[in-house]
Parts: structure tokens; C-alpha cells; sequence
């Protein structure tokens, strides 16, 4: 077997009986305690001085409004074709009632039929000044609401399915606003990659000037309660630009 080789301290030697340690011995552990002792900021040390953690922040921290505790909601109803005329005489008796009522923190921002993409289908957009707490609060109140009950009761049978998300809007769109119509509108939905989300928003931030014309650009959301890692773009687009889910707004909404 080969030999080993190894090293034993000054204090072992000196516990298994060997010879004391020699003036050389003391002279080096002292050179060493002296260069440990001046040299913190040595190349291992360095190792640990500059490290950063990485951010923690959540996507609502970062990339929505402070000054504003909005939050949405967005509805997609798909409905029976043959109840669909129904279904938009239906939604416009009710829910602009909702819309008025001081007594609701909510409000419409646009109700609308596709014309390209899924067909027979509805979108509603909603929000609820005063985010999570005005949500419950209207929640709530609906569940005491007869005619609101009765609607609902109605309008099942009219759909095929339905879905909706809890949105919180970009920091750096606009916030929606009624504007003259009539105009066509387009809803980009993006699903992202997780943990892609602020690089998505950083990026947009800087590239938003460029689809300003015309007031082209209507709002700009991310979900956080629904499906994750999803982006909404609503537009009121130029021929050119038009790729998605293109909608008219219906009678009662405010987007027209």
C-alpha cells in the first residue's frame, strides 16, 4: 500500500508525546495568525461581501399602479348561437342598472360581441374601485339582489360556458377611458412563460410610445386570480396591426 501523507498540529504532537514544536514552527503559525488578521478583505471573503439576493418582489408590487387600488375583472361568456341576440337585449336591461348604482363600487368599462376569433361569444370588462375589499362588497350585496338572481338564473340557460380572471392593470398604460365610436376593438391575450412576467412588463414599458397613435393603446392588464402568467392588450387597432381577438363593443358599453 502506498504511504499517506498527512500533516499533524504543534498541540497533537505534543498530546501523543511527540517532540515540542521548533522555533521554525512558532515563527510560521505566527506569520499566519498575521496575515489572517490583516488581510480580511482577502479573495476568499470576496467571495461573499458583494453577493445579491434576487428579487423577491411580487409582479403587483412591481408593475401595477401605486397611486390607484383598481382592480378588474374580465368575463368571457360563450354563448348558444341561436340565444345570442337574447343574451345582448338581456345583459343591457341589467347591467347598467349595476353600473349606476352608487351603492356598487363597480363599474362597466366595456361590454362587447367578437367579430373575429371565438364566435358567439361575449366579453365584460369590470372595476372595482378599492381592489379586493370592493370586490367582496359587491359580491356580497349581489347575492341579496333579486333581479340581479333572476338574470342570472336567465342567462344560464342561454350559455354554453364561461370564465373569468381578477386583473390588476400595467403601471404604464392609461387607465381605460369612454371614447367616441363607433370603433372596432382588439384583446391580445399573451400566456407567458413563468418568471417572465417583469421582463415582459420592463419591455412593453419602453414600447408603448411607439403604439400611442390615435390613441391607439386602451389598456394593458396581467392576471392574478384565474389562469397565471396572463397578459391582456386592448387596443383600438389600425388595419395593419389587427392579428387577435377583434369585438364591438355592445349598445350599453361605455368603450364605444
Amino acid at each position: 500500500m502506498a504511504p499517506r501523507l498527512c500533516s499533524i498540529s504543534v498541540t497533537a504532537r505534543r498530546l501523543l508525546g511527540g517532540p515540542g514544536p521548533r522555533a521554525g514552527d512558532v515563527a510560521s503559525a505566527a506569520a499566519a495568525r498575521f496575515y489572517s488578521k490583516d488581510n480580511e478583505g482577502s479573495w476568499f471573503r470576496s467571495l461573499f461581501v458583494h453577493k445579491v439576493d434576487p428579487r423577491k418582489d411580487a409582479h403587483s408590487t412591481l408593475l401595477s399602479k401605486k397611486e390607484t387600488s383598481n382592480l378588474y375583472k374580465i368575463q368571457f361568456h360563450n354563448v348558444k348561437p341561436e340565444y345570442l341576440d337574447a343574451y345582448n337585449s338581456l345583459t343591457e336591461a341589467v347591467l347598467p342598472k349595476l353600473h349606476l348604482d352608487e351603492d356598487y363600487p363597480c363599474s362597466l368599462v366595456g361590454n362587447w360581441n367578437t367579430w373575429y376569433g371565438e364566435q358567439d361569444q361575449a366579453v365584460h370588462l369590470w372595476r372595482f374601485s378599492g381592489g379586493y375589499p370592493a370586490l367582496m362588497d359587491c359580491m356580497n350585496k349581489l347575492k341579496n339582489n333579486k333581479e340581479y338572481l333572476e338574470f342570472r338564473r336567465e342567462r344560464s340557460q342561454m350559455l354554453l360556458s364561461r370564465r373569468n380572471q381578477l386583473l390588476l392593470e400595467f403601471s404604464f398604460w392609461n387607465e381605460p377611458q369612454p371614447r367616441m365610436g363607433p370603433n372596432i376593438y382588439e384583446l391580445r391575450t399573451y400566456k407567458l412563460k413563468p418568471g417572465t412576467m417583469i421582463e415582459w412588463g420592463n419591455n412593453w414599458a419602453r414600447a408603448i410610445k411607439y403604439r400611442q397613435e390615435n390613441q391607439e393603446a386602451v389598456g394593458g392588464f396581467f392576471s392574478q386570480i384565474g389562469e397565471l402568467y396572463v397578459v391582456h392588450h386592448l387596443w383600438v387597432p389600425l388595419v395593419r396591426h389587427m392579428e387577435s381577438r377583434i369585438m364591438i363593443p355592445l349598445k350599453i358599453s361605455p368603450l364605444q
